[in-house]
């Protein structure tokens, strides 16, 4: 006859099988979590972000010293220029300068354990964005859902999360704030999502960030919402008064309903343009970077909106929409700060590769001033509505994304939902040797030195006189990877004979001295990069 075990022993070996399960997921956990290559950022005071910022003349002037380090903090600013003023307890520059020129200061940030210091040119001139935008925009993480609570806790996010302290700069919204006509300026107004436009863009600047908002020269936005345009002179908009929108005013309350209009009705130009309009209300409420939207980036409507935004006094990146000409590059880099290159991304490797991998022609026209867009990074959660999910892209395919932005010198834009950010992609964005390659004042966009067979070299010569190399594995097994710059090297030949101290940049450890070459083994859809720093 079977012998029956007793209750508690049968007891205590479920909970031992239990336990032996627990420790087997953990395991799994450990051993499958993606690798965070960034080293911590020091407890010791450190200044990053970039080296140059530029500003026009009798602009108003918001620069927030972006420093990492055990605070409390202290900021000081040898040579700050009659008209500035710094807040020594938060880092933050205000005031205006009314005369173009250059000043060259010292940015110093203390703590109880020591003092940073870091050289810093202000330009004032006809340029602004003399580095590549770094910030975050609502539309990857929350479509037209996007409301005023959910920016402001984006802002909040960015700030407490340490983002701030790496230069991560501008909380944009974009599409799905727009109502309909009023105020002073008979310009649009915020619709019952944002209760109080002002409001927001004061508490974002009490954060040290900047703040943007989104429109287009059409009748109608993409989402549907009011555009910068209209058939009637007095500005409204027909839809919007005969009621087929919902509570936001987005066009079609039900689409599904007899008779309701396609958003696609409105995607063209109306009769009276509202440019200058919209520009003095944004200019109030303190906006400092609009995305307008539309295709194609016809160069009137483009120069119509700089000449307003101009005209305002203030300093507004003007970031244009989508899939730029071009043939139309020579005025976009006149007229606009920023202009996307391609269609919108989404979190695949097939989308990564095909916006990023194909900005080679662009070169000519990217740098101080004027950077080309292959869109945002679809890093973190991401979702384009209310319904959110990790992105779909691997570790490594997320290396090679972000180091593929940064060579580029591209606008660095989040998508993600701050609030839920992990330390994965902290560490994706807040390595500052990466960012560096980004921020670098030279402002020269990476090109391919080498391509075969999945193997892809991009590099960039940075300000300094390194080198940032970017070495891309595009096929799906290891492959071993040579950037060469000896005889027959394909870097360009006056490095020939050179030795090279290279650096791992997202390791942030040197990897030995170099002559002619350098060879990486680089994971499927992933990279290495690395500056080369020239030896006497």
């Amino acid at each position: 006859m079977k012998r029956l075990l007793p209750v508690k022993t049968l007891l205590l070996r479920a909970l031992g099988c239990a336990a032996l399960l627990a420790s087997a997921i953990a395991c799994a956990a450990v051993e499958t979590a993606p690798p965070i290559l960034t080293p911590p950022a020091p407890a010791t005071p450190r200044v990053n972000g970039p080296g140059v910022f530029g500003v026009r003349p009798g602009a108003p002037f918001l620069y927030t010293i972006p420093a990492t380090g055990r605070r409390p903090m202290t900021f000081a600013i040898d040579g700050l220029p009659a008209g500035l003023a710094l807040d020594a307890a938060t880092g933050r520059i205000t005031g205006t300068l009314p005369v173009a020129g250059e000043h060259t200061v010292t940015l110093r940030a203390r703590n109880e354990l020591g003092e940073a210091t870091r050289r810093f040119r202000i330009v004032v001139g006809d340029r602004i964005a003399l580095t590549p935008p770094m910030g975050w925009s609502s539309w990857n993480c929350w479509g037209d859902a996007v409301s005023q609570d959910k920016v402001l806790g984006s802002a909040r996010a960015m700030a407490e999360k340490g983002l701030r302290d790496h230069g991560w700069t501008y909380v944009n919204v974009d599409d799905g704030w727009q109502g309909p006509r009023g105020g002073a300026f008979n310009a649009l107004q915020p619709n019952r999502k944002f209760p109080d436009m002002k409001a927001l863009a004061d508490e974002i600047h009490a954060l040290g960030l900047k703040f943007g908002l989104y429109s287009s020269p059409w009748r109608g936005t993409y989402a549907g919402y009011p555009g910068g345009s209209s058939d009637q002179a007095d500005g409204t908009y027909p839809w919007v008064v005969a009621g087929d929108v919902n509570e936001f005013y987005k066009l079609n309350k039900d689409p599904d309903a007899p008779g309701a209009k396609p958003n696609w009705i409105n995607w063209t130009f109306g009769a009276h343009s509202f440019a200058t309009h919209d520009a003095r209300q944004w200019a109030e409420w303190g906006v400092d970077y609009l995305k307008y939207d539309w295709f194609p980036n016809d160069v009137p409507h483009v120069a119509e909106m700089t000449d307003a935004l101009r005209a305002t006094g203030r300093d507004i990146v003007y970031s244009l929409s989508n899939t730029g000409l071009y043939d139309h590059a020579p005025d976009y880099q006149r007229l606009a700060e920023v202009w996307r290159t391609t269609g919108d991304i989404v979190d695949t490797w097939d989308s990564v590769s095909r916006n990023g991998f194909s900005q080679d022609r662009w070169a000519a026209y990217t740098g101080p001033g004027h950077w080309s867009d292959p869109d945002m990074l679809v890093l973190g959660q991401v979702g384009w509505g209310p319904n959110l999910h990790p992105t779909r892209l691997t570790p490594d395919e997320q290396y090679a994304h972000m180091s593929l932005w940064c060579l580029l010198s591209s606008p660095l834009l989040l998508g993600c939902d701050l609030a839920q950010i992990d330390d994965f992609t902290l560490g994706l964005l807040t390595n500052d040797e990466v960012l560096a390659i980004n921020q670098d004042a030279l402002g020269r966009q990476a090109t391919q030195f080498d391509n075969r067979d999945g193997k892809v070299v991009y590099a960039k010569t940075l300000e300094d006189g390194s080198i940032a190399v970017g070495l891309f594995n595009r096929g799906e097994t290891v492959a071993a990877i040579t950037v060469k710059w000896g005889p027959w090297g394909n870097l360009p030949t006056p490095h020939t004979g050179t030795t090279f101290r290279v650096r791992d940049l997202w390791r942030q450890q040197d990897l030995g001295d170099f002559k002619d070459s350098f060879e990486a083994r680089v994971a499927p859809h992933g990279v290495v990069l690395v500056r080369l720093i020239p030896l006497p």
